[in-house]
């Protein structure tokens, strides 16, 4: 997932709307870490779960990382209320599925699933590897080529 982030972090620009999505453990604050070390932002990553929201300004004079769990939130007001700065840096929000409707007419959804077996009902280890989708939607992306090779 780090190295995913990485990958997708070289071509994301300031203005740019990540959306994660995944069950617990998938990975999503793992991916967010490896887009601050490609965007070159202040860190390190953690999942901001309690504080809702932080900002990693950059080190190398690129637009700061905003992250945010929206685990807790429980309307798109509630987001609203954070005021968030969408254009001037890369925003991406954790359990943000369905609460950004309208915040930009651009928007990169990274799906991520983490299979559990089905052959041991109390077992809580994943079958790896996880799953990665790319819902990509809006003029930001019409265009681009395929984020992965």
């Amino acid at each position: 997932m780090h190295e995913l982030g990485r990958v997708l972090g070289a071509v994301l620009t300031a203005g740019d709307l990540v959306v994660l999505t995944g069950p617990l453990g998938a990975g999503k604050t793992t991916l967010t870490a490896g887009l601050g070390e490609a965007l070159g932002v202040r860190g390190p990553i953690t999942s901001p779960t309690f504080v809702l929201a932080r900002t990693h300004p950059s080190l190398v004079g690129g637009p700061p990382l905003v992250h945010v769990d929206a685990y807790r939130l429980g309307s798109a007001a509630e987001l609203d209320d954070l005021d968030l700065d969408y254009e001037h840096a890369v925003v991406v929000v954790e359990w943000g599925e369905g609460l950004l409707d309208g915040v930009s007419d651009s928007l990169l959804e990274v799906v991520l699933s983490r299979p559990r077996s089905a052959a041991a009902q109390d077992d809580d280890a994943p079958i790896e590897p996880r799953t990665v989708e790319l819902r990509r939607s809006g003029p930001r992306w019409a265009d681009a080529p395929p984020l992965l090779g």
